[in-house]
């Protein structure tokens, strides 16, 4: 079997395993996530021999479905297989007290297959189409504790978000194919002009929603109802990555005023949201406002041109970001809340996984050897480089700042306070996927320059970059640490916890009336339905008008005439009695009546 589709059916075979047979759903989820694993890690070493892959589905006619094994995509592959099997280690611990494994073991891995089929897709009809699919996996891995309250209104609200932005993506396909002739991306990122500007623009509206990029931020806070490993997973290496990969893998057919709107846009979401970070009162929605600023980090990159950077630092920030969440579970589960309040001290109870959570915050602050130094060194260096050095230079500054002040402040309010020691049942599976992915967070930097040769590409190089990248981030740390938060944004703490919103926000602009026009079109729904009702109402009842008209009207006519007739018939029949003196009598009485009528008439001629 190809290797392309093993990655792809692996997890989607375990997944339809799991489904039917209702039993021995880790076994399965372990057995599909471990194939898909090996056969990335073949597809990515092929890439390093230089072999690229190809496998042609049947599609629309001349438009055949694409999977593809490039470079660029066998990283990527190998990327989300080992941040997902890790995160599925980790979840065999942390769902063990859960009473519907199968359902929660069966959507993730529909999801990791929707994501290596994304990020494969050599086409823009397929890769729409897991777009599409990862939508859904991510509404029911959201909304999986939907008997909780507020569980179902936090997926609504990221199925909302992020269903309204993908439109952008819908037109931008739409005119790339058009203009192309070919649903090949290949084909299509050679497209120029006016139409690279606006398909560039409807790809950025696009990965705004799905990264949750200013102004549409908001849903990846509420997102955090779900279970942690899907939070994990979520902002590390799938449903947001896939954003960036998108501007990531379209960045050579984007124009420059493009580059400057994404690279504006990755700069303001990054200030924004690392200050709500700052401001958070829960560590999970701390981690996810983080999420969206580091993801706006690489939007910076790509905006300066160079999306090498922005891709090293998605590597980096899959590892961190997901040893993060996969470190607040224990605490969450020691706790019980996520609440900061509720996690002061949670740290000294167990020392180690505070340690793995520590080393990750420091690797996302940016601290070296850690490779979220060599990565934000990798994006300040091409903001330095850029034509608009001026404006995205400082977005990247500050992004990093901001890291290290809000993570210095969640490590110490994990490390204060009283110790509060539970038992946490599974702890030990939860343990080794996070240990796994602490180690990723810490040594992957060693492996960039590997992947520079591996993509052909290099990225800038400044010691300026590195003076500046590692100031920030220490200012940043010490700042987090020492200053508590509503010091520290003064009269921004209100909006930073209020996530920014102005004039009501997204809710007011966009999801209240999009409710609005969903009653209003229900309404008149259901008036044409009272309309059809009625023509049907009047329809019958002049049907049983004409019916009753039939019945006792022609019908009535009918019958009296036959009646009749039968009635005339049955008198005619006592004339024929066979009596041979009453049949002369009559004879002689009509012979009688016929001569006296023959003779009246006579007399009056």
């Amino acid at each position: 079997m190809s290797l392309i589709a093993s990655v792809i059916l692996a997890p989607l075979v375990a997944a339809v395993l799991i489904l039917l047979l209702r039993r021995a759903a880790v076994a399965l989820a372990l057995l599909g996530a471990s194939i898909a694993l090996l056969a990335s890690i073949a597809l990515l070493s092929d890439a390093f021999s230089g072999v690229t892959g190809e496998l042609l589905l049947p599609g629309l006619p001349g438009m055949p479905l694409r999977l593809i094994a490039t470079p660029l995509t066998a990283l990527l592959s190998t990327l989300v297989a080992i941040i997902a099997g890790l995160v599925l280690v980790y979840a065999v611990g942390y769902m063990r007290q859960d009473d519907e494994p199968v359902r929660f073991f069966a959507t993730l891995l529909l999801f990791i297959a929707a994501m290596q089929t994304l990020v494969l897709a050599g086409d823009w009809v397929l890769l729409l189409a897991a777009w599409e699919l990862i939508g859904l996996c991510s509404y029911l891995l959201i909304g999986f504790w939907y008997r909780r309250s507020g569980v179902g209104s936090a997926a609504s609200r990221a199925f909302l978000y992020t269903r309204s932005a993908d439109l952008g993506l819908y037109l931008a396909a739409f005119i790339l194919i058009a203009e192309a002739g070919s649903s090949d991306i290949a084909t299509t990122l050679n497209t120029g002009g006016g139409a690279a500007i606006a398909a560039g623009l409807l790809l950025l509206v696009a990965a705004m929603g799905k990264s949750a990029q200013t102004p549409l931020h908001d849903w990846l806070q509420r997102a955090m109802a779900g279970p942690t490993p899907v939070s994990a997973l979520l902002h590390s290496a799938t449903l947001v990555a896939a954003g960036a990969i998108l501007l990531i893998r379209t960045t050579p057919m984007l124009p420059a005023e493009t580059l400057l709107v994404v690279g504006v846009v990755g700069g303001i979401t990054t200030v924004v949201t690392g200050l709500i970070a700052l401001g958070e009162r829960d560590l999970k929605r701390l981690l996810a406002a983080s999420t969206s600023s580091q993801y706006g980090l690489m939007l910076v990159a790509v905006g300066a041109g160079v999306p090498l950077a922005a891709l090293l630092h998605l590597i980096a920030h899959a590892a961190i970001k997901s040893s993060l969440f996969l470190g607040a579970g224990v605490f969450q589960h020691g706790r019980e809340s996520t609440a900061l309040t509720k996690l002061q001290g949670a740290g000294r109870e167990r020392p180690r996984i505070f340690l793995a959570f520590a080393l990750a915050a420091l690797a996302l602050a940016g601290i070296p050897p850690l490779s979220g130094f060599f990565s934000k060194d990798a994006i300040i260096a091409a903001t330095l480089a850029s034509p608009t050095a001026l404006l995205l230079t400082p977005f990247a500054l500050a992004g990093t700042l901001l890291t290290g002040a809000y993570m210095a402040r969640a490590l110490r309010v994990l490390w204060h306070g009283d110790r509060q020691q539970r038992p946490i049942a599974g702890l030990g599976w939860m343990a080794a996927g996070l240990a796994g992915l602490v180690t990723l967070a810490v040594t992957l930097g060693a492996a960039f320059p590997a992947i520079e040769t591996l993509l052909d590409s290099t990225l800038p190089v400044s010691t300026l970059a590195q003076v500046l990248g590692l100031s920030a981030a220490l200012a940043g740390l010490a700042l987090g640490w020492l200053v508590p938060a509503p010091r520290l944004l003064g009269p921004l703490l209100p909006w930073a916890r209020q996530g920014f919103a102005i004039a009501g926000g997204f809710d007011a602009w966009i999801v209240r009336p999009a409710f609005a026009i969903a009653r209003g079109c229900e309404r008149v729904e259901r008036g044409l339905y009272a309309a059809v009702l009625a023509v049907g109402r009047l329809g019958l009842a002049i049907g049983q008008a004409a019916r009753r008209s039939d019945d006792r009207g022609i019908d009535g006519l009918i019958f009296a005439l036959v009646r009749g007739m039968v009635d005339l018939g049955n008198r005619a029949r006592t004339l024929q009695s066979g009596l041979i003196h009453r049949e002369m009598a009559i004879t002689v009485v009509a012979t009688a009546v016929i001569l006296s009528v023959l003779l009246a008439t006579s007399l009056f001629r």
